[in-house]
């Protein structure tokens, strides 16, 4: 960027605006809403140094397509991928949707870029005989066993109910003993119930049991070595060494857990629409992503649910 660019006090303000809105209003997550800062940024960023001037409010009304191809040319120039590109625009659209209402200016050469193609990677999940090994592997690996204890519940919570990490380690004392049913807040704010089976129940009360540290209601749930919150990495490292030693592949991660959950209920017969209220996805067509099933069985699913198909 040339020397002296900058993003002027007003876009940022707008900025600002936008994400307080999404903030308070649809009730984004924080790690949404720091996404969307910085894909905003970026391509402001981009519109001073492109122009050779500070991009205000104002001017930020007369982007052209011409602008959005050049941001983009630079981005993929950048070694930018293309989903990450996609993610990008759609971050930079719904801040003009917000702005173009909020001043009354037209945005559709904004909202008219076409997103680049990418291949959506699908999810894998494991085989039901490794997820159980993974779980067994992930309690007699740490050096200590309340921090097996640990992982094996964090781990059993994301296979056994379908959880996000973030959900998993969001769990506080008040949470133990865990009830028949979890009441969770996932992305956008949203509730869902959530069944706990037993075996989940139990690999908590054990771990809860040997946990040096004091789990009270307004404590964490899940503590670190030192007796801090848990933070994901400490359990994506004992998926990796699980992964290792069971010789699992690369995409066997604590995500990949939360994959197998939706998919191994699916190939027993749970309905699709079931599965999509415990993961709490908005769309159907996500819960679909997340289940590796063929065709067949998708349709063979599809025709119980809509017999005069």
């Amino acid at each position: 960027m040339p020397e002296g660019i900058a993003i002027s006090a007003g876009a940022r303000d707008a900025l600002q605006g936008w994400l307080a809105h999404l903030a308070a209003l649809d009730g984004a997550a924080d790690n949404t809403i720091e996404a969307y800062r910085t894909d905003v940024v970026s391509f402001l960023a981009f519109l001073s140094a492109h122009h050779g001037m500070s991009h205000g409010r104002a001017t930020l009304a007369r982007v052209s397509l011409s602008d959005m191809r050049a941001w983009m040319a630079s981005e993929r120039a950048g070694g930018l991928s293309a989903r990450s590109l996609a993610r990008a625009l759609s971050s930079v659209k719904g801040f003009y949707r917000w702005l173009s209402d909020q001043d009354d200016f037209d945005a559709s050469q904004v909202l008219m870029t076409r997103a680049p193609k990418y291949t959506k990677k699908l999810p894998r999940p494991v085989a039901p005989e490794a997820a159980t090994d993974v779980i067994s592997i992930a309690e007699t690996q740490a050096r200590d066993s309340w921090i097996g204890a640990r992982d094996a519940a964090v781990i059993t919570l994301l296979y056994g109910c379908g959880l996000r990490i973030s959900e998993a380690l969001g769990l506080t004392g008040g949470d133990h003993p865990l009830p028949d049913v979890l009441r969770i807040t996932g992305k956008g704010g949203k509730e869902r119930l959530v069944p706990v089976l037993p075996a989940a129940w139990q690999a908590v009360d054990i771990y809860a049991r040997l946990c040096p540290f004091p789990i009270e209601p307004d404590t964490p749930l899940f503590y670190g070595a030192r007796g801090g919150a848990l933070g994901p990495r400490a359990v994506q490292k004992a998926m990796e060494r699980a992964r290792l030693q069971l010789g699992l592949p690369a995409t066997a991660t604590p995500h990949a857990m939360r994959h197998s959950f939706a998919t191994h209920l699916l190939n027993a017969g749970g309905d699709l629409r079931a599965i999509q209220e415990l993961l709490g996805h908005a769309s159907l067509s996500t819960t679909q992503a997340y289940t590796a099933v063929d065709t067949a069985r998708l349709m063979e699913v599809y025709k119980k649910s809509h017999p005069r198909a």
